[in-house]
């Protein structure tokens, strides 16, 4: 009996770590820096010094994603340019829709927590991020 209470409760936050949830949605607002890349073969490509962090903006299930550049101050420096984003479920599983005047495409939101991002896009890229530490000079 003990050895079927644990399996099920092994099998049921084994399905419930992959759900994003409104609260967890909530984290995506913020700075997010590229730390590293796994190709769909296995391989992975990392990130050094970045010159630019995703800044996403969502207010319920709509906002915006924009490049920006991080200064010496530990300020940002930007732009207009942005995307537009929108959140969608399809089949259980949680995507960021982006869309721009020349391009729409969606990535799907593997994880979502305080330190971690992970996103994964259409050709089975995973985009690992994480909440960038600013640098300044002393």
């Amino acid at each position: 009996m003990m050895k079927q209470i644990v399996l099920l409760l092994v099998f049921l936050s084994a399905i419930s770590c992959g759900k994003v949830t409104d609260d967890s949605l909530k984290k995506l607002t913020g700075y997010w820096e590229i730390e590293k890349v796994i190709m769909p073969d296995g391989s992975t490509k990392d990130y050094g010094v970045n010159p630019t962090i995703d800044y996403f903006e969502l207010k319920g299930k709509e906002g915006i994603r924009k490049k920006v550049m991080p200064q010496f101050d530990g300020t940002y420096l930007t732009n207009d340019v942005s995307e537009k984003i929108s959140i969608t479920e399809k089949e259980g599983k949680t995507f960021i829709v982006y869309a721009t005047e020349f391009a729409k495409w969606q990535e799907e939101i593997v994880t979502l927590d305080d330190d971690e991002l992970v996103l994964k896009n259409d050709h089975k890229m995973e985009y690992h991020y994480k909440k960038p530490e600013p640098f300044t000079v002393k």
